[in-house]
């Protein structure tokens, strides 16, 4: 059951708070990114569990449930690697940028970072964004308005790294999952933890799109 939930503008606030500390210039060089990216996935999980609804129903693992999420993670990393070329091509700008994305491997062990997007960052910001923001959002204000919002919000939280291309990737990869969640009539968590978690590493690690 869940427990005395706040408004979910209350963790809301505490990630956009973690993401400003990871992205902007003012305390991001200050930082490991990976560590600090462990600790803020690790508070959004705790929250989701905290303050979410029963899980389980959520939680039903099946074939079906894993193959959307790969079919749906390969489609998301074509729509990254034609928008790469494309954007690089229009705008000079973009490459840079990109590259300042991709500079955050920089001094870490590829497969430290393989894994910690596999199972912790890609699963806990699904949990918490689908599952439990955009969820609840579409309970109270309909499933566009609640859509749209988280979203938007997921966006916004990014806006502090200054970082156009990154914005812009937040706000397709929060299109890309919020629609699926949609799709999915709010049933089955699985394939967006699938899809997010694999997209994650074939982008970052496996499937660059440099």
């Amino acid at each position: 059951m869940s427990r005395a939930a706040p408004p979910v503008a209350f963790p809301v606030a505490i990630a956009a708070a973690l993401w400003f500390v990871m992205f902007s210039p003012w305390t991001a060089p200050r930082l490991n990114f990976w560590w600090a990216m462990l600790f803020s996935a690790s508070t959004l999980l705790a929250m989701s569990v905290v303050w979410g609804r029963d899980w389980r129903p959520q939680l039903r693992l099946s074939f079906r449930a894993v193959a959307i999420g790969l079919v749906s993670a390969i489609v998301l990393w074509g729509v990254f690697y034609l928008g790469h070329r494309l954007s690089t091509a229009l705008f000079s700008f973009a490459s840079p940028q990109v590259g300042a994305i991709y500079g955050l491997r920089d001094g870490n062990s590829h497969i430290w970072i393989a894994l910690l997007l596999l199972f912790i960052v890609g699963p806990a910001e699904t949990i918490f964004w689908q599952g439990f923001v955009q969820r609840n959002l579409m309970a109270r204000l309909g499933d566009l308005a609640g859509f749209a919002i988280t979203t938007l919000i997921y966006s916004l939280v990014h806006v502090w790294s200054f970082n156009l291309m990154l914005l812009l990737a937040a706000a397709v990869c929060g299109a890309f999952w919020g629609a699926l969640c949609m799709l999915l009539k709010h049933r089955n968590l699985w394939p967006l933890l699938v899809s997010h978690a694999v997209w994650d590493v074939m982008v970052f690690i496996l499937l660059p799109v440099v």
